[in-house]
């Protein structure tokens, strides 16, 4: 028998497992069915196979393998099938099967078939050995690697599916308990391959069907190669890896194990492997995958023959060659391009840095004798840097720079920038290109601006930062105070806030008010930002009207529109008033005539947040969403107000207890924002967390590692001090709520807004402990947990309320959930003060409102009255079920049974947590792909899942699964939140 051997998890390829396992399960039934299986090498045709090979073996099948080796269309004589009569003859099972066909025997031994008689006999002995083999069990035969199959086993191929085992009797009844699986690589089958004929031979018989392994998609590979990695592996790292693997599983294997190992480019094994091919083609084909190579992945045929300098006959007949090796590919437009990057990357890497330097050399020379298109710019730079041609390799870069900005891509833009600055030095001055704004300090401020807008804000500071030392000794005021602003800018969206309002300061001082200029209104409007950031408003206030009256004056409108935003933050009721909000409405308006994208995202944030603070959240949305359609025609995504919106948008999902749509939304933002830290993760957080996967820990302590973020501490602020609390570790969750108010205490001393909430959480742990140890009789323990309850309290409290101004619903719900909290530490639980909480959570956030219900019906059962308290109770688990929220569910299950006869859990033996999360899904209709995909699981597990629930449930079918889950309250019915 074949040996079983799974070592990576399957990943991507439900429906294919589902095709084959439809056609195993016929097999079982007397249907003889054959699949060819085809993809290219490396995508996962063993993979398959050996989960099907184990399906089958526990299914009762026998499993029986044979493969075919790389000798040579000369090698071995029916070498796969020579490998399944030796595991026959090793079953007992088989001894008397297998001696009934002596001409088998003698194969075995070495044997030889003899004539056209003899070869007859040998095959029809076969395949009726194989059809004797199903009657004592069914039998799945699988043949590996056909491509390489010697002309003998194509033969007995041939014969076994169109006149042996898959032959119906006359009534056209099935005859055989068989399934043949066999497969080849696509991509090594060149046009006159033998074993092209024969598969369009095979094809057309109606037991025989195909199925390609196409390569996984982008997010399947994301997860194998997570799955592969014990420990967490970097956004950026598993990003880079699944776009050099372009689907292709083994590839994606071979990164991942050269990942941290120093070795550049494509690992040494890999390679080894891609230049198996190219290495058997002519030299003149080689001559042009070399040139080709250096073009990039994609060349033009008349730009290739200009570089390769070959007669057109002798390179058609080149390329006749790769493309019939599958080592090039044809596309539109007159084009060709490599089978697969990491081919391409593997001949270029061969190349000798001379012949190297030569083609790129050409190739830059034949783009610039053409006519200038702007997309070309980048290639052109390319070629020319490396070919050390500098010059033009500057003016390339920003002129592909330019093209970048046009076109709305900021981190593209960056990238020619940085190329641009790293030239600059190396060329002499009288070859630099010339013209206004041109010299390398405005170049670096225009860069630090692509910086923030791609989102990587850290570079930004950095280039800044390289521009004010440029400048140091410049004459030029306006352009040192240019300087100063934007560095002040740029530091605070890193939060260095001090040091921003310092250099605001400066670049306020360095250039007059008078006479009224743009750049002394955008210097104050900074100003005013950094201020209110250090506590300074009223020199926030004062900057403001004066700058306010300077932009109206000289008709700077974007400025105007920023001054406006400020205004209604820092001015009377702020933006939560009636005038603040007609300012944001205005400001809104202001820059979207002016064209300035990021300050109308700015007001449209603003806009969002407000809503969202004063309890609004069908109302939020909106204002986001134009926020994000705007930041998206513009290509500012990753930009600073955006990255808000997003966090913004997936925490009004969570919320408004649209967990999956939160969930989605944060999976398809990692698949483009792979830096974007606690922008793109923090309710994803939350939801896992409600959902039993304390895994979710770990990937919060990962947004803590590098640089400070702001977002990241408090993400993971709010993360961990929750996994604590659940966990019932109090100390641990008291650390982590002091220090990460500790870290994101601003420098005027202020805590943050979110202390409230951190407290509550925190509350939680501390209130459970010294319930627990009241239980138990140890009043002091109790006594001392009740006082840090105390300590904990004060800082909530006194946030609660900023400048008189008491914060919005959310803000007051979380000190509601605090105050509860702290009177259950200190003399046990209080049920009009968690009725309080529970109305406080009433402005849409389901979760902590259906919490502070569970906590409330503690409190009444504790009071004896139980009756409130299972009504209560029973509303919670309600939410509980339809979230998903298995940790809660489980508690309420058991405050339910202690509730008595009239509140006990449903009588259904209970269900995990992952089989809640299925029965969720069930309930919406989804198919076990479906549940899988939303789970992260295979179909086949969900597929156990979904039969362990009828089975407990006993139900016959997933309707009546769903039904019985309603009637005994293990859902709810969901309703729909809109937005």
């Amino acid at each position: 028998m074949s040996q079983i051997s799974i070592s990576t998890p399957i990943i991507g390829r439900d429906d294919e497992l589902a095709r084959l396992s439809g056609v195993l399960g016929r097999a079982r039934g007397g249907e003889a069915r054959a699949v060819l299986v085809a993809g290219d090498a490396g995508v996962g045709k063993t993979r398959l196979l050996d989960e099907l090979k184990g399906r089958a073996a526990a299914a009762g099948m026998t499993v029986l393998g044979g493969h075919c080796v790389d000798l040579g269309d000369v090698g071995l004589p029916y070498l796969p099938f020579t490998e399944v009569l030796g595991a026959i003859a090793q079953d007992e099972r088989f001894t008397g099967a297998l001696a009934a066909y002596p001409v088998v025997e003698r194969l075995l031994g070495g044997g030889s078939a003899g004539d056209s008689g003899g070869r007859l006999r040998l095959f029809e002995s076969i395949a009726a050995l194989l059809a004797d083999l199903s009657d004592i069990a069914p039998l799945l035969l699988v043949l590996e690697d056909l491509h390489w199959a010697d002309q003998s086993s194509r033969d007995l191929l041939r014969f076994l599916l169109s006149r042996g085992i898959l032959q119906r009797s006359a009534g056209g009844a099935p005859t055989h308990r068989l399934a043949v699986l066999a497969s080849y690589r696509a991509d090594d089958l060149h046009r006159r391959h033998p074993l092209r004929p024969l598969l369009a031979e095979l094809v057309r018989l109606p037991a025989v069907e195909r199925l390609e392994l196409r390569p996984m998609a982008d997010g399947e590979v994301a997860r194998l190669v997570r799955a592969l990695r014990e420990g967490p592996l970097p956004d950026t790292t598993v990003r880079r890896i699944v776009e050099r693997a372009e689907g292709n599983a083994f590839y994606a294997e071979e990164l991942l194990a050269a990942t941290g190992s120093g070795e550049g480019g494509v690992p040494s094994g890999l390679a080894d492997v891609l230049l198996i091919r190219f290495e058997q083609l002519s030299d003149t084909a080689q001559e042009v995958l070399r040139t080709a190579a250096v073009a990039g992945r994609r060349v033009e045929h008349d730009l290739l023959r200009d570089a390769v300098r070959l007669p057109e006959e002798e390179l058609e007949s080149a390329l006749r060659e790769a493309v019939g090796r599958q080592v090039l590919v044809s596309g539109e437009g007159d084009t060709y391009a490599f089978r697969h990057a990491l081919a391409r990357e593997a001949v270029y890497a061969d190349l000798l840095p001379g012949e190297r330097a030569r083609l790129h050399g050409a190739f830059a020379r034949l783009l610039d004798g053409r006519a200038h298109r702007a997309e070309s710019a980048a290639e052109r730079a390319h070629h020319y840097r490396e070919s050390h041609d500098l010059a033009p390799a500057l003016a390339a870069s920003l002129e592909a720079a330019d093209h970048a900005e046009r076109v709305g891509a900021p981190a593209e833009e960056l990238r020619h920038l940085e190329t641009a600055l790293d030239l600059w030095s190396a060329v002499e001055p009288s070859a630099r290109p010339s013209g206004e704004g041109v010299d390398r300090v405005r170049l670096m401020l225009r860069a630090s601006a692509a910086a923030a807008h791609a989102g990587e804000l850290h570079r930004a500071v950095s280039l800044t930062r390289a521009a004010l030392a440029g400048v140091g000794q410049e004459e030029d005021s306006e352009l040192a105070a240019r300087v100063r602003y934007t560095l002040a800018g740029n530091l605070m969206t890193v939060d260095n806030l001090t040091a921003a309002f310092a250099y605001s300061s400066e670049a306020l001082d360095m250039i007059p008010a008078d006479p009224p200029s743009r750049t002394w209104v955008w210097a104050a409007a900074t100003h005013v930002l950094a201020a209110r950031h250090v506590g300074e408003n009223e020199t926030a206030l004062r900057v403001a009207r004066q700058a306010l009256e300077t932009a109206e004056e000289l008709g700077v409108t974007d400025a105007q529109a920023d001054l406006l935003i400020s205004l209604a933050v820092v001015e009377g009721g702020g933006r939560r008033s009636q005038e603040g909000r007609e300012r944001l409405r205005r400001a809104r308006e202001l820059a979207r005539a002016s064209g300035n994208a990021a300050v109308e995202m700015r007001a449209l944030f603003n806009l969002a947040i407000d809503t969202f603070e004063a309890g609004h959240l069908d109302e939020c949305l909106p204002w986001i969403t134009e926020g994000l359609d705007r930041a998206r025609r513009a290509g500012l995504l990753s930009s600073p107000y955006p990255m808000e919106m997003r966090y913004l948008q997936l925490l009004v999902l969570y919320t408004l207890g649209r967990w999956d749509e939160c969930v989605r939304a944060a999976d398809t933002d990692a698949a483009v924002l792979p830096a974007a830290g606690g922008y793109r993760i923090a309710p994803a957080l939350y939801v896992a967390l409600a959902r039993g996967d304390f895994g979710a820990a770990d990937r919060a302590r990962t947004l803590l590692e590098g640089p400070f973020d702001w977002m990241a501490a408090l993400v993971a602020g709010i993360a961990l001090t929750e996994a604590a609390a659940l966990k019932g570790d109090a100390e641990a969750a008291v650390e982590r709520m002091r220090s990460t108010v500790t870290v994101l205490t601003d420098d005027a001393g202020t805590p943050p807004h979110v202390t409230v909430r951190l407290a509550a959480l925190a509350l939680s742990a501390v209130a459970d402990r010294a319930t627990g140890l009241r239980l138990e009789g140890d009043q002091e323990g109790a006594r001392r947990w009740a006082e840090t309850a105390t300590e904990l309290l004060a800082p909530a409290r006194a946030l609660a309320v900023h400048d008189g101004v008491p914060q919005g619903p959310e803000g007051q719900a979380w000190l509601a959930r605090a105050e509860a909290e702290w009177t259950r530490a200190v003399s046990g639980p209080d049920a009009e003060a968690w009725a309080r909480a529970v109305a406080a959570f009433d402005f849409g956030d389901v979760y902590e409102q259906a919490r502070c219900r569970l906590r409330y019906a503690e409190a009444l059962l504790t009071a004896d009255r139980r009756d409130e308290a299972v009504t209560e109770a029973r509303a919670a688990r309600a939410v509980f079920a339809r979230l998903g929220a298995t940790v809660f569910l489980e508690r309420t299950d058991e405050l339910l049974r202690r509730g008595g006869p009239a509140g006990a859990a449903p009588t259904a033996p209970p269900l995990t947590a992952r089989e809640q999360d299925v029965l969720r899904l069930l309930a919406r209709g989804r198919s076990n792909r479906q549940i899988g995909e939303e789970l992260f699981i295979t179909g086949k597990t969900a597929s156990v899942h979904v039969s362990n629930i009828l089975a407990k449930l006993g139900a016959a079918s997933r309707t009546e699964a769903v039904a019985v889950a309603y009637r005994e309250g293990l859902i709810a019915p969901e309703t729909t939140a809109h937005g």
